[in-house]
């Protein structure tokens, strides 16, 4: 079977390099990095008293990994709300947490060298579990100060409502 059926001359997976955020129906400016999908499953073993010494296998329990997002800071405030939502300091007691909506589903588009969208994936009940405003400051370094969200998520699936697109295809000038 071909990896890719519209685009049958193609070889090459997709990049990792071209990605958008999306929650609360909009995109999330500035997000440089996004962590793995990864889920893993417990193997429970177990062995009835009339079978051999070797044991049989079974599915467990499902988890899927804190997935964490990276961007510059700037002085878009988003990531900083969102954290504040699980607990804001200095809010009162019985105000440092907001029940109500600290949850979010999330939207992970992937997409190709040309920018059409390729792949997506939702990720439900997402919430901050860690929240880094700044990283180590160092007068020394050249790099980006960069915040993260560590999110906590209850699952994710592939959206398969986004196809294939047909690639374009480039000609010489004449």
């Amino acid at each position: 079977m071909a990896q890719f059926s519209v685009n049958a001359s193609r070889f090459d997976p997709y990049k990792n390099f071209k990605f958008r955020v999306k929650y609360d129906g909009r995109f999330v400016a500035g997000v440089s990095k996004v962590s793995a999908l990864k889920r893993s499953t417990e193997v429970v073993e177990h062995r009835e008293g009339g079978d051999p010494s070797t044991g049989r296998k079974s599915p467990g329990r499902t988890k899927y990994e804190p997935i964490t997002l990276e961007r510059g800071v700037t002085h878009d405030t988003e990531f900083e709300k969102w954290a504040n939502k699980v607990w804001n300091f200095g809010s009162g007691l019985g105000a440092e947490v907001s029940l109500r909506d600290f949850r979010k589903d999330l939207i992970l588009e992937v997409y190709n060298e040309a920018g059409q969208l390729v792949l997506a994936y939702k990720i439900f009940r997402c919430w901050v579990s860690e929240y880094q405003a700044l990283p180590d400051l160092d007068a020394n370094a050249n790099a980006v100060a960069i915040q993260t969200l560590k999110l906590e998520n209850e699952g994710w699936e592939r959206d398969y409502d986004v196809a294939e697109p047909a690639e374009p295809s480039f000609t010489e000038p004449a």
